[in-house]
């Protein structure tokens, strides 16, 4: 999408407005499905915490994706989105075994990431097969907020628990059909995915019942021009030979799963702005813009790079600014930051807005969460309208005092 297009967007629908892009969506998707293509059975589930926009479920639900969920909320928009129960993967951290008996019931396929759980759902549930989320004790991610596989994260259990997990199985009848790990987001270095897959398929070998092993994801993406990524094509290559060659030592044909989420629908999405003021100081030339942490929380809450652009004056001359928000809290989107020169009303991009913006946004300040707009084949569309102030006072309960 050229800035003309995105221009023509914020001046139909307002800003600040989020995006996205459907044809950079299928590409990405056809990318990875052409990396493992050697793999005979490989199952995408897209993970819907990037992104749960319906509209951007229903896209992927025409590519035949699955979807990993994290929430019983999440399954039932996968299953509004159309998406089919056996394509749904249930995936929690630490929810109520009422949410999980919800899952249940709605029959997708569920993973378990504790002991105490396990031995409960076994207890209760002993016909139904589940997938076991393990903790391969690796570090691996850009950011130690993001990094999930190591020995102190909440995430999995733990390798060296193997003999707690084959005890309950045991006593409870209860089938393994899945092994599964993610390691952590932005992985760049393929060895470190690499170690931790012996460890998964090592754990693989302590069940007779697997019929998939899901490797997460995490896969690194540019923000930049220049930025490094995670080379997908080597390491489709050298993961898909390895997984083949298991599947061999095993004894029976596997599927492999991934679920993406950032790698899908990050590049694919483009929050645009509007500078409210340019504020020069003794140090620093501030670029105000009509938007903040509510909207856009990954730069403060991960120290997250996002690419700016001045789609308003895309060839002026380059200046150093920082682009801060309107919210009463360091909210700055991006420091020392080489822009082309910036006046009051221009537009600015945020770039890779896709994944873990909007479905981060709040109201903030009493502040409103903002428009969404999809362009598919060509066309565009309003996905979610922007909030109101009685938007604002719905769910609240006003007394008379």
């Amino acid at each position: 999408m050229d800035n003309q297009s995105l221009l023509a967007l914020s001046e139909k629908y307002g800003n600040p407005i989020y995006v996205y892009n459907t044809e950079k969506i299928i590409s990405q998707y056809n990318r990875m499905t052409n990396a493992f293509s050697n793999v005979p059975k490989l199952k995408i589930n897209y993970a819907v915490k990037a992104n749960s926009n319906i509209n951007i479920l229903k896209v992927l639900n025409t590519l035949k994706s699955g979807v990993d969920c994290v929430s019983i909320q999440e399954v039932k928009l996968a299953l509004e989105a159309g998406f089919n129960v056996k394509d749904i993967f249930f995936t929690p951290s630490g929810i109520s075994f009422e949410e999980m008996e919800t899952a249940t019931k709605l029959g997708v396929q569920i993973t378990l990431d504790s002991l105490s759980v396990l031995e409960k759902f076994g207890a209760k549930y002993s016909n139904i097969p589940v997938c076991l989320r393990i903790n391969p004790h690796v570090m691996a991610g850009g950011n130690h907020k993001i990094s999930v596989g190591h020995i102190d994260s909440k995430f999995g259990i733990s390798i060296y628990q193997i003999d707690g997990i084959k005890n309950i199985v045991e006593k409870t009848g209860l089938k393994i059909n899945g092994i599964h790990m993610h390691t952590g987001s932005d992985i760049y270095n393929i060895d470190a995915f690499l170690t931790a897959t012996e460890i998964l398929l090592n754990t693989v070998k302590e069940f007779d019942t697997i019929e998939f092993v899901d490797f997460g994801s995490g896969f690194k993406v540019p923000y930049k021009e220049g930025d490094i990524e995670t080379n997908l094509e080597k390491m489709g290559a050298t993961l898909s030979n390895r997984f083949n060659e298991f599947c061999k030592e095993y004894g029976r044909e596997l599927t492999m799963i991934f679920e993406p989420g950032k790698f899908l629908v990050s590049s694919a999405g483009s929050f645009l702005v509007k500078v409210n003021v340019v504020k020069p100081t003794p140090n620093i030339v501030f670029i105000g813009v009509n938007s903040g942490l509510n909207h856009l929380l990954r730069p403060m809450m991960y120290d997250a790079y996002h690419h700016i652009t001045n789609i308003s004056n895309p060839e002026g001359e380059e200046k150093i600014y920082d682009v801060v928000g309107y919210i009463c809290e360091n909210d700055t989107f991006g420091s020392n930051r080489r822009i082309s020169e910036v006046s009051e009303n221009d537009v600015l991009c945020i770039h890779n807005a896709g994944a873990y913006c909007f479905s981060m946004a709040s109201n903030y300040n009493s502040r409103f969460r903002p428009a969404e707009v999809l362009v598919h084949e060509g066309k565009d569309y309003l996905i979610r309208k922007e909030e109101n102030f009685e938007d604002l006072l719905h769910n609240q309960i006003v007394l008379d005092l």
